[in-house]
């Protein structure tokens, strides 16, 4: 079959792909399968480094994916890397919704992934101190979780002293409703003009709290790296956030710039979200 699909990887489960809509049901690509395939190996190209690294430290590599949904990431990852490289290894899918929990579990059965694959049926607040995930984690993933569920994501990388941090950030209000309670005072200084109308606000909302969340990670010791995920037109979140843990790295300039800004854009109140080490 993969040789019909020279796009496919040898190692590919077709099985998988087909389950994931990757595939047609007979096993053929279409253009928006294609797509959907080239979408996916642009993310795995950043990721199997992150694999690879905290593989040469720990064969058990733990790996937490939040806001998990159907697991889509979870088994590609799976696939593509730990059923070859890291046997010992083990993926957490974290999802609230739980016929998700359900049907993934059901899958892992099916492709006989069930030995490497968990799936909790958890909030990302309430993984952070439950004893059903491990006390290591290498690597946390977390695509799309809505709201402040990527904040979530980030506190629990920290708790845990994850390696490497993977994010592609979703909607994300809170910043952005608290820059508009604070807009009339605000609005005495120039700088609120970045804000002044109901879209800027919600737009430069969103860009804030992507900046804050990159000088946090730089503040407790991350490399952090801002790309964009190429082809993923179907959204219009495609910023890709990449934190590797370097224990020299400098961390202060950054916890004192993450500070300036929440008082600079009147976001005070947002502080113990936005916490430094």
């Amino acid at each position: 079959m993969t040789a019909q699909h020279p796009e496919i990887r040898p190692e590919q489960s077709i099985e998988l792909l087909k389950q994931l809509h990757i595939l047609t049901r007979d096993g053929k690509l279409n253009q928006d399968s294609r797509r959907k395939l080239k979408q996916v190996y642009h993310l795995y190209q950043f990721i199997e480094p992150l694999l690879a690294e905290a593989l040469a430290e720990h064969p058990d590599l733990q790996l937490v994916d939040h806001g998990a949904g159907k697991s889509y990431l979870g088994f590609i990852l799976y696939d593509l890397f730990f059923k070859q490289h890291a046997p010992g290894g083990r993926i957490h899918g974290i999802e609230t919704r739980d016929e998700l929990v359900t049907s993934s579990r059901r899958l892992a059965d099916k492709l006989g992934f069930s030995a490497g694959m968990r799936f909790q049926n958890l909030s990302v607040a309430e993984s952070i101190d439950s004893d059903r995930l491990p006390g290591r984690i290498d690597i946390v993933t977390a695509l799309h979780a809505c709201n402040t569920a990527t904040d979530d994501a980030i506190r629990f990388a920290l708790h845990k002293g994850a390696r490497a941090i993977v994010l592609v950030p979703c909607c994300q209000a809170e910043v952005a409703a608290v820059l508009r309670k604070h807009k009339q005072q605000a609005l005495r200084h120039p700088i609120a003009e970045l804000w002044r109308h109901p879209i800027h606000t919600r737009e430069f909302g969103s860009h804030l709290t992507n900046v804050l969340r990159c000088l946090q990670l730089e503040a407790h010791g991350y490399e952090v790296t801002v790309t964009e995920l190429v082809g993923w037109e179907h959204s219009m979140k495609n910023e890709l956030i990449i934190a590797r843990h370097q224990p020299d790295r400098p961390r202060k300039r950054a916890a004192e710039r993450l500070t300036e800004l929440l008082g600079t854009f009147g976001l005070d109140e947002l502080s113990e979200r936005f916490f430094t080490a």
